[in-house]
């Protein structure tokens, strides 16, 4: 039996089962009215079937004017709590934890899911224009989407999750507010790294304050953006002090962001940050090194997630005590079969999807010189990932065939139709 197989218990009292968490991953599965549905029950009941002790949804926001995608699901008013319940009963009765990533996307929000991104500043993103320039955020509505998480969270408990992580990692809306590049603000919210770091601080507080002792509060942040100018390993670590203080439950370690998507195991060429770069690309999971550095500072459990592949290096990272939860994302959009396995020992190496895009990517490639090249390269691979998800939570077995172009075409075409599908349900109910 492998030390991932072992139980653990979170400073709030939940004991999760073992050591692997499904990592959250954008679905796409919400309906027009951007409530959970069939297909979102049925891709985590296939996820719940793999035995991996927590799974954390994708982006669930807290404002339907803004979104990460069309296909989100938005929890601004207790209209969907029946459609929670059904998506955390099911996987909660096959013994995994279903808990709810709560995020808003800032300004990091395409141009066919909103006209008008939200930021702290208005800077605008570099992503060839598919994104506008972004509005900066008045001091009073902060303070609203404070309060909004804090409602999404107390609703998600309602509804069954068994817990809550904060999104503050990837360049969205508490991301950008910590980031000197995004925020140039002179107020209370901007500056120095502790104002930069009061809209997550004081989130967490609210969410602290609503929920009950025994909910799980998680916060996934960004080791660094790996942007020069931005947000570093420094801010990151004065960060992680400040939570320390805060009770949370789980400390999610992550990075990069739209124009530098290291989440990806992908870097573009343009204002990166070669050294940070360099220092997190060394070894099979990308974000363990930071780990290793912070483990001393961070008196919460880590989770590190982002490229993990052999069993060898996960149980390292457990028994040196580097995290104590290991975070799988893309094994997931083409396998549930790999848990149990790894957990009694008898599976070594786990699904690397990216390797095979890699083997197909053809004319497209993320180290070519030209940035858009490598972004057709990044919204390919990611058009094949979210494809997979769609085609289980219909019930359809995992498209083998990887063909960048053709799944970039048909993530845009999914993406246009389901935008214009809830733009319709949004104008027929006001």
């Amino acid at each position: 039996m492998s030390i991932l197989a072992t139980p653990l218990t979170l400073p709030c009292g939940l004991s999760v089962a073992n050591r692997i968490v499904k990592a959250a991953m954008t679905e796409g599965l919400a309906d027009a009215q951007q409530h959970a549905t069939p297909e979102l029950q049925r891709l985590y009941g296939w996820w719940a079937q793999s035995g991996a002790a927590v799974l954390l949804s994708g982006n669930v926001q807290i404002d339907h004017r803004v979104l990460e995608r069309p296909g989100n699901v938005v929890l601004e008013d207790e209209s969907g709590l029946d459609q929670l319940k059904a998506w955390a009963d099911g996987v909660n009765a096959q013994g995994s934890q279903l808990w709810m990533q709560i995020s808003h996307a800032g300004r990091q929000s395409f141009r066919y899911v909103t006209n008008e991104p939200m930021g702290p500043s208005a800077v605008p993103v570099q992503m060839m224009g598919q994104i506008a320039t972004p509005r900066a955020l008045e001091e009073h509505e902060i303070l609203d989407f404070i309060q909004r998480w804090a409602r999404a969270a107390r609703w998600a408990e309602q509804a069954g999750f068994k817990g809550a992580q904060v999104h503050a990692a990837h360049g969205y809306l508490l991301s950008s507010f910590l980031s000197p590049l995004a925020n140039r603000r002179s107020d209370r919210w901007g500056g120095s790294i502790e104002n930069r770091a009061r809209f997550l601080i004081e989130t967490v507080r609210a969410i602290r304050k609503t929920v009950s002792s025994g909910f799980a509060l998680s916060v996934k942040l960004n080791s660094a953006d790996f942007q020069r100018g931005g947000f570093g390993p420094e801010d990151s670590q004065a960060v992680i002090a400040m939570l320390n203080d805060e009770g949370i439950d789980l400390l999610e370690i992550s990075g990069g962001n739209y124009e530098q998507p290291r989440l990806l195991g992908v870097t573009t060429h343009k204002n990166v940050d070669q050294a940070q770069l360099e220092r997190t690309s060394q070894r099979e999971a990308y974000f363990l090194r930071y780990a290793e550095e912070v483990r001393e500072l961070a008196q919460m459990p880590l989770m590190v997630t982002g490229g993990f592949r052999t069993r060898a290096t996960m149980e390292q990272a457990i028994e040196s005590g580097v995290c104590q939860m290991i975070g799988l994302g893309r094994p997931f959009c083409v396998a549930n079969d790999f848990v149990k396995p790894l957990l009694d020992g008898s599976l070594d190496q786990l699904p690397a999807p990216e390797q095979q895009l890699m083997q197909r990517q053809g004319f497209f490639s993320p180290f070519s010189p030209l940035k858009a090249i490598q972004m057709t390269y990044v919204m390919g691979a990611q058009g094949y990932y979210y494809r997979q998800l769609i085609r289980i939570g219909q019930g359809l077995p995992v498209e083998t065939r990887i063909r960048l172009l053709a799944n970039l075409m048909w993530h845009y075409r999914n993406e246009l139709r389901t935008a214009a599908a809830v733009k319709r349900a949004r104008k027929a109910k006001a």
